[in-house]
């Protein structure tokens, strides 16, 4: 891996809730290398989208906040940050194309203002010159006729169109780091194949760093360079992408590349079987042994610790 420009050490996300404290990042340690991307994997649930909201410093407050841990970024600790150093950081330096781009897009402003807010805020142009840099940000995602779209309100554009849009709103400012909350979601396999290359020209063009959150593991295999897998919270195994296509480590990593068809294979896929516990009631020991075939006395009785492997990281008792 190259230089870490992102941290993320022993992050620790809780919310309340009627039925007590629920840890939805629970202890998480991770690290973006410049010009890289990382994927971070996991079914529904696992704590991917909390953790990418826990590093923008957008966690509702209450009923969530960050109760350990630090997100390191040129030597700063975000999480001790106040909301008006983080409006700084925030779409200038880190920015995020969120999961559902038309309800992350304002209804009732066009297209143009909502790109052009940023640049205002954070860039100091005025409203013709932001107006300029909007159609040059919609020219960058390939979006027909910018000089028209900027003008167009949300409901007037496809979902493929929405989503360069919110890729355009999150690049304006030429950030080092861009998370993506899948960002392929809900488009159609031509749209996803232009999205995905649009990201990483972009990543190229400005030399920046990715974190890519999804649960499509096609999506990982073109375009991440490194994987981490999440499970009920924690990270249970961190790989390069060759290694964990190869031999995944972990049971959950195996039964996640068992579960994806492969074109042209006659192999009948292999669900995992059960569901994502409620992290209001983990089970005893390791999160997953309610799942895993593979599971022990040891595994259903003390929780794995994450270690290091062969340059890899696994939380699972059969690697300790």
């Amino acid at each position: 891996m190259t230089a870490p420009i992102l941290k993320i050490k022993n992050l620790t996300t809780s919310f309340a809730t009627p039925n007590g404290i629920i840890r939805a990042v629970d202890n998480a340690s991770l690290e973006l290398g410049q010009g890289e991307t990382l994927a971070v994997v996991g079914e529904s649930g696992c704590g991917k989208t909390v953790l990418s909201l826990s590093i923008m410093g957008l966690i509702p407050d209450p009923p969530g906040r960050i109760t350990e841990g630090q997100v390191v970024y040129q030597n700063q600790d975000l999480v001790q940050m106040t909301d008006k150093q983080m409006q700084k950081i925030r779409g200038n330096h880190l920015s995020m194309i969120f999961q559902e781009p038309m309800t992350s897009l304002n209804p009732v402003f066009k297209i143009g203002d909502q790109i052009g807010e940023t640049l205002r805020l954070h860039k100091g142009l005025d409203q013709h010159e932001a107006e300029q840099a909007a159609i040059e940000a919609l020219i960058l995602v390939g979006i027909p006729n910018p000089q028209k779209r900027v003008n167009s309100f949300p409901h007037e554009l496809s979902g493929g169109m929405r989503q360069r849009v919110m890729i355009a709103m999150a690049l304006a400012c030429n950030p080092e780091i861009l998370i993506a909350d899948e960002p392929t979601t809900a488009l159609d396999v031509t749209i996803q194949a232009q999205i995905l290359r649009l990201l990483d020209d972009m990543k190229k063009k400005m030399n920046g760093s990715i974190m890519l959150i999804t649960h499509d593991l096609g999506v990982v295999a073109r375009v991440a360079s490194r994987v981490a897998v999440m499970y009920a919270g924690q990270l249970v195994e961190c790989s390069n992408i060759y290694d964990l296509f190869k031999e995944p480590l972990h049971p959950y990593t195996q039964g996640l590349l068992a579960s994806v068809p492969i074109l042209g294979s006659r192999l009948e896929l292999t669900p995992i079987p059960g569901n994502v516990p409620a992290l209001n009631n983990l089970p005893e020991g390791c999160r997953f042994h309610p799942r895993c075939k593979f599971a022990f006395d040891k595994c259903k009785q003390q929780e794995p610790q994450l270690i290091s492997k062969e340059g890899r990281e696994i939380r699972c008792w059969l690697h300790a």
